[in-house]
């Protein structure tokens, strides 16, 4: 007869005790410990079962280690491929996470579809949707392949079985939260429950070379759901993300062991399913006005990709006592920051103004080279002066009044080009001290300070 007892283990960081914490030790999070019963097994059975026997491994110097190509898998969608760095490497663990209905189901569906044309079988196990529903999906995308396998299943064991006797090129599983290993008493769901399903999985794909995608869902305030130690557990960690009233999506890699991080792909959503966006500046562009107080263009790395947005910013005077400051798609208190700094070193009065400043698109950028763009969008705005047609804005903001260096400035500066602009602000200096090559009909004014930007941009 198995042997039941009890651990507890905090939803946060996934730290295990014997006993209930109000507040856990490791984090700091209070009232984050929940209750597992886990069952010991009498025959010492071990759940995390080796898929393959491998040979004994030795010590060995780095030189005599084999330098082996890393073969990669096309999922027909050139922006999925660049943020994985160039296609799925045959043997990896993905981790794909999203808010629900952001269309995380929609992009692996399509890729699925289009590895299974090129590939002998895929395997899309769905514990969150019938057959009938994702037939019904398919249909509206235009798939049809006899090569993508559909199965709704949630129990680990059959789904490892499966895995074996099938032999797919790739594995989808939809989501991770669903799936359940019966060795455990805990619910699906629970962080038993996904580490342990987690594990299998990666040990199956390491050990067949077969790659695996799955799915996460992610809490309210936007983190993967389940213990931080998933992450880890991966090979590469996705985000899906985007205003559900935007129709634009953007995935990001915020983990990669086979690819650069933090790289950038950039889909429309539309009746026919996930549209790659090839120029995304020129997407984000497309409506900006003309003339208009208070918008500015700046330049963006993400990844290895140089993206243009529009920042615009709203000044107006404050009907409450206490103004309203608000960001939409950057960070909240970089804007409270750089406000301060126009009060402080260019004396401009924000005291009794509400301020509102938004990245056109619903897209999300934390990098301190917008700095300068939000300060100028800012002043157009209170001072109801529109910056020049076809000028660029990029620097950070320092605290008092300087204007500081941003990596990539020639990047930016050549995707500014191409895309029809004239005249750029950048910091002075070149890029952190290196010289700059000269981009033919682009007129390039170095600034050291807030003051002296500003003079130039505001017509």
């Amino acid at each position: 007869m198995a042997k039941q007892k009890s651990k507890f283990i905090c939803q946060q960081c996934g730290y295990e005790t014997l006993g209930w914490l109000g507040r856990c030790p490791e984090c700091g999070e209070w009232n984050s410990f929940i209750e597992e019963v886990i069952v010991d097994q009498s025959a010492g059975k071990h759940t995390g079962k080796r898929i393959s026997d491998r040979n004994c491994l030795v010590p060995q110097s780095l030189a005599e280690i084999e330098n082996l190509a890393v073969e990669r898998l096309d999922l027909g969608m050139s922006e999925l491929n660049r943020v994985l760095g160039g296609g799925l490497v045959l043997g990896t663990v993905v981790l794909l996470a999203g808010d629900p209905g952001i269309g995380k189901s929609t992009l692996l569906l399509q890729a699925a579809s289009f590895a299974a044309e090129r590939i002998k079988k895929v395997l899309y196990i769905s514990g969150e949707e019938s057959a009938q529903q994702i037939k019904m999906r398919a249909s509206r995308l235009e798939l049809q392949t006899e090569n993508l396998l559909i199965w709704p299943e949630t129990d680990l064991e059959r789904i490892e079985q499966a895995i074996k006797k099938i032999e797919p090129e790739l594995v989808v599983v939809d989501s991770i939260q669903t799936v359940f290993c019966s060795d455990l008493a805990s619910m699906p769901g629970s962080i038993g429950q996904i580490k342990e399903a987690t594990a299998r999985l990666t040990a199956l794909a390491k050990g067949l070379n077969i790659p695996v995608i799955i799915v996460g869902h992610v809490t309210k305030e936007g983190s993967i759901a389940g213990p931080r130690v998933l992450e880890h557990m991966v090979d590469t960690v996705l985000y899906f993300e985007g205003e559900r009233h935007h129709q634009y999506r953007i995935l990001r890699a915020i983990k990669n062991r086979f690819g650069s991080t933090f790289e950038l792909g950039v889909f429309e959503m539309q009746n026919e399913g996930l549209v790659e966006v090839k120029n995304p500046s020129q997407a984000f562009l497309a409506e900006r006005p003309v003339f208009s107080p208070g918008s500015v263009v700046t330049a963006s790395i993400e990844g290895t990709r140089p993206l243009l947005v529009e920042i615009q910013a709203l000044v107006s005077h404050s009907v409450f006592g206490q103004p309203r400051r608000i960001a939409t798609g950057t960070d909240y208190n970089r804007v409270n920051l750089i406000m301060a700094v126009l009060e402080k070193r260019v004396g401009l009065n924000f005291s009794q103004q509400d301020a509102y400043v938004n990245i056109v698109g619903g897209i999300k950028i934390q990098e301190p080279a917008l700095d300068l763009a939000i300060a100028v969008a800012l002043a157009s705005s209170l001072k109801n002066r529109a910056c020049p047609p076809g000028l660029l804005v990029m620097g950070e903001v320092g605290l008092t009044g300087e204007i500081r260096g941003i990596p990539y400035i020639q990047k930016r500066l050549h995707e500014a080009k191409k895309l029809g602009f004239s005249h750029c602000i950048i910091p002075y200096g070149g890029e952190r001290g290196r010289r700059l090559v000269q981009e033919e009909g682009l007129d390039i004014m170095e600034v050291k300070t807030l003051q002296e930007a500003l003079d130039i941009a505001l017509i």
